[in-house]
């Protein structure tokens, strides 16, 4: 290639390797993030082992729940809400002890697994304890809506008098497309972030066989 008078290269020619350098970075970065890799650095999951364990105790979908504690608590095993809330699951501490009791009366399962808990670990914060207790909890909300997952959820957060108000009434549907008809907006807010990271996991978790539900039976997200 001809240089000028003063012994430059034309500039198109430092532009095309500038646009070729680019291009290359451009490819490498859309290659990186279509890894699944990289999407578990984006959205991980802690303490996996013992969602996992408490999901399967519980029959219910390890990567709800941990869609559930990522809106409560963004894995801060510390949080403690102005309403006394506290732990991974934002429990409230009367709502915990009963549903540990109803927990400990239980023979196989959930039950057996609180039992083998050392009594110095049987504390609301503790991650093992808390996802247990949660776990169990979500499970009895999604029974006692028929297995309706979305109207759980809502009673999760609202309580589940009130979604069964709601639901009787006729104020809402119970459905994840219509959570707009959901008269409080903390709970409508809840609701749809928890399923828009249930969707986000499914899509990165949901091929391991470490986070396939025990039992996917009359769920209803739609």
């Amino acid at each position: 290639m001809e240089r000028d008078s003063q012994g430059r290269r034309p500039r198109f020619i430092v532009l095309n390797r500038r646009s070729m350098i680019a291009a290359v970075l451009l490819i490498a970065v859309l290659i990186v993030i279509s890894t699944n890799a990289f999407w578990r650095m984006m959205y991980p999951i802690h303490y996996q082992k013992n969602i996992q364990q408490a999901a399967a105790s519980a029959n219910v979908d390890p990567l709800l729940i941990a869609s559930v504690i990522r809106v409560e608590s963004k894995f801060h095993t510390q949080d403690v809400s102005h309403a006394g809330a506290v732990g991974l699951m934002q429990l409230m501490p009367q709502t915990a002890e009963w549903i540990a009791e109803m927990i400990r009366n239980q023979k196989t399962g959930s039950g057996a697994a609180v039992n083998r808990l050392p009594k110095d670990a049987k504390k609301l914060a503790s991650p093992e304890y808390n996802i247990l207790i949660g776990s169990w909890y979500v499970k009895s909300l999604i029974q006692q809506f028929q297995g309706n997952e979305v109207a759980a959820i809502a009673a999760y957060n609202a309580g589940p008098r009130r979604v069964s108000t709601w639901l009787k009434g006729g104020v809402w549907n119970g459905k994840l497309d219509d959570i707009d008809e959901i008269p409080v907006g903390e709970t409508r807010h809840f609701v749809d972030r928890v399923f828009y990271n249930y969707e986000l996991y499914r899509k990165i978790y949901g091929r391991d066989p470490a986070w396939k539900p025990v039992s996917t039976a009359n769920s209803t997200t739609s």
